[in-house]
């Protein structure tokens, strides 16, 4: 694997109903994720051919399912769940995601919120 191939998909902006709080999940709230692949591209790079590598318009719907999806409580648990989706693509050896919830329940003045996994995969 070279280590330092990378396909990226920043500022995927999706609503869900996550959150602790009734009011979050009965409202909603959007949610932004970026998300790093760790591949080997020289084989896509060789043959010019979406086959060989991993489709980031199919990965942008698969992670918005999972934003639109069942809601879970915490957005450690919705990275771990894009994560694993992300890591699904022959080829991904390892993952960074992080999922952002700029409209967090805070009491005060913030830019945003924040949590970034790093997830592998277990025979890479």
């Amino acid at each position: 694997m070279s280590a330092h191939d990378q396909i990226t998909l920043t500022g995927l902006r999706v609503r869900g109903h996550h959150g602790v709080f009734d009011f979050e999940r009965e409202q909603g709230q959007d949610f932004v994720v970026d998300v790093t692949l760790h591949v080997d591209a020289r084989i896509a790079a060789h043959s010019d051919n979406l086959a060989d590598t991993v489709d980031y318009g199919q990965l942008a719907e698969s992670i918005a399912a999972i934003i639109e999806g069942e809601p879970v409580d915490l957005i450690e648990t919705l990275a771990e769940r894009i994560a694993m989706a992300a890591l699904a693509p022959f080829g991904v050896h390892a993952v960074d995601v992080t999922v952002h919830k700029p409209q967090a329940p805070i009491a005060r003045t913030f830019h945003d919120v924040s949590v970034t996994i790093h997830r592998q995969r277990e025979n890479a």
